[in-house]
């Protein structure tokens, strides 16, 4: 799989690069410099809300609110640094590594479970809401709405069958396998049993959380067409509100599509240079607006992955936490907010 990454890494770029040198890259470059200042006000918001969202809706995916809101929002900058430069599941364990100082094992898997499904399924709901407005004004009857209602059946297919996967008891029974095939090793601290039992206790007894936790990943999305409307605004492309939340929403559904790819490098920009030209943008706007995104992720990537090496400092190798007994919840285990 690495390899496998490395590869599709690689063709991302060469395709940024394509779309680039086809594009009139004098314009591109000229479209860029117009931002001027702006620069500066595209990076610092919104997205600094969207990640204060993002961190409350991973919040609300534990089952208790043990830690710190500063050490969530560390954790989360580190790992989706990591995501961004890897693929999206590598800064997950990241988030967990962190963590453990904080909480076990058994509590900061499943969260970190639990919010990768609310945010994905407050994208899905993000991306229904650019399909109704693009059908309703822009893009009715289009061939690119059409991809993006099937991409929308695939998300949901592939929702119900994470969320089905996660209360079955998956990882349980594949522990107990691993243990009938003498890998006892893996097996004798019954973590995936334990992360098993968290997942099903949180779908069970927290559905307050659970929608809490999909409303701010959700008000993340929404901010995100905020910073597609600024971005568009300053590079001098006169839009609505409407049609910059119909961009980032069918931006949203390539990136989910194209997961596999690091940081979707490529093929983002190329499914931004689609929706402009469907939009009458035109594909000079639509990679300029993608390279501007790039400069915006790679500043916070730079971010988090400092934050990581500070956290790491602080972080003693063999820091880890017990997990808590199996006794009746009471509103005293709560640590802190």
């Amino acid at each position: 799989m690495r390899y496998l990454r490395a590869a599709l890494f690689v063709l991302g770029g060469a395709l940024l690069g394509v779309l680039v040198a086809s594009n009139d890259p004098p314009a591109i470059l000229a479209s860029i410099t117009r931002l001027s200042w702006r620069l500066v006000v595209v990076l610092c918001f919104p997205i600094t809300l969207v990640t204060l969202f993002d961190t409350l809706g991973w919040r609300f995916a534990f089952l208790h609110d043990r830690i710190a809101f500063r050490t969530l929002l560390s954790a989360r900058l580190a790992g989706e640094a990591f995501n961004v430069t890897t693929a999206t599941v590598g800064g997950e364990a990241v988030k967990v590594w962190l963590l453990r100082p904080h909480v076990p094992l058994d509590e900061s898997v499943p969260a970190v479970v639990v919010a990768k499904t609310t945010i994905t399924i407050a994208q899905g709901l993000f991306l229904l809401l650019g399909v109704a407005l693009a059908a309703t004004t822009m893009l009715a009857g289009s061939p690119l709405l059409h991809g993006m209602l099937w991409l929308v059946a695939i998300e949901v297919v592939a929702v119900a069958g994470f969320v089905l996967s996660q209360t079955s008891g998956v990882l349980g029974r594949g522990e107990r396998l691993l243990g009938r095939l003498g890998m006892r090793g893996v097996t004798q601290t019954g973590i995936l049993s334990r992360v098993d039992d968290g997942l099903v206790r949180f779908y069970r007894e927290q559905p307050r959380r659970l929608a809490l936790s999909i409303a701010f990943h959700f008000v993340g999305w929404l901010l995100g067409s905020v910073e597609a409307y600024l971005i568009l605004r300053f590079l001098g492309v006169a839009v609505e509100p409407s049609t910059a939340t119909v961009i980032e929403a069918f931006g949203t559904a390539v990136r989910f599509a194209t997961f596999m790819i690091p940081a979707s490098l490529g093929a983002a920009e190329g499914g931004y240079v689609v929706t402009f030209v469907a939009l009458g943008l035109g594909p000079v706007a639509g990679v300029s607006f993608g390279l501007v995104r790039r400069v915006r992720e790679a500043t916070w990537a730079g971010i988090g992955l400092v934050v990581f090496a500070l956290m790491q400092r602080r972080t003693p190798w063999s820091a880890s936490v017990e997990p808590l007994s199996r006794t009746p919840d009471v509103e005293g285990t709560k640590v802190c907010k």
